[in-house]
């Protein structure tokens, strides 16, 4: 597990206005007030954090019955392949209008960090090193307590992850608000959607050739 990575990429998460923090000044801005703003932040971490958990939930679960080596390349070809379909498409999910609750907010959170593949991200900082899962794997008397210990550290992982991405998209955002605004938003987005699907692709090779 490295903590380092979880802190990092939730930062990076946190700072990508495809992730959040463009739409929590969207709407401070519609509604004339930075409650706005305030108010939109906690459902937009939670979704993210539901997106992030599930994969790693998904990934546990796999690696029960999948060898971590064919994981590790089911993961990199998972993470290749929406990198380079983000190369060629910048859509974002999109429902509804701006009138949105915390419901709304956090669904449509949990579909652009889907989107965006950030789950698919962080998972190759938080398996397992095959040599440990492989010495585990023999005795079935140490298989639960083996995953009991990858399940809360992947909780951990999750919650350390998604305050960073918290604090930093909190510092974004009301910047933003106060001092920039919304202009030339537009190309900053579309910077930080280039660097982010190479991000992903990037990771999916260091996945394949560790």
């Amino acid at each position: 597990m490295d903590w380092h990575a979880m802190v990092f990429l939730g930062a990076y998460h946190g700072i990508n206005p495809g992730m959040g923090w463009l739409f929590a000044v969207a709407l401070g801005m519609q509604q004339g007030s930075a409650r706005g703003v305030w108010r939109a932040l906690p459902p937009i971490a939670l979704g993210h954090a539901v997106s992030v958990g599930v994969v790693l939930a998904a990934a546990a679960v796999a690696g029960l019955v999948i060898p971590l080596d064919a994981l590790q390349i089911l993961v990199a070809s998972i993470l290749i392949l929406l990198g380079l379909y983000r190369l060629r498409r910048h859509r974002h999910p999109r429902f509804g209008g701006m009138q949105v609750g915390f419901r709304d907010l956090t669904v449509w959170s949990f579909l652009m960090a889907s989107a965006h593949g950030a789950g698919f991200m962080v998972l190759p900082f938080v398996m397992p090193v095959p040599d440990a899962a492989s010495a585990a794997s023999p005795h079935h008397a140490h298989m639960v307590p083996a995953h009991s210990s990858i399940a809360a550290a992947d909780a951990m992982a999750v919650v350390i992850h998604t305050l960073a991405y918290l604090v930093v998209m909190t510092l974004a955002a009301w910047l933003v608000y106060r001092k920039l605004g919304l202009r030339l938003l537009r190309t900053a987005w579309i910077n930080m959607d280039g660097v982010w699907a190479g991000a992903l692709v990037l990771a999916g090779l260091v996945v394949l050739l560790k």
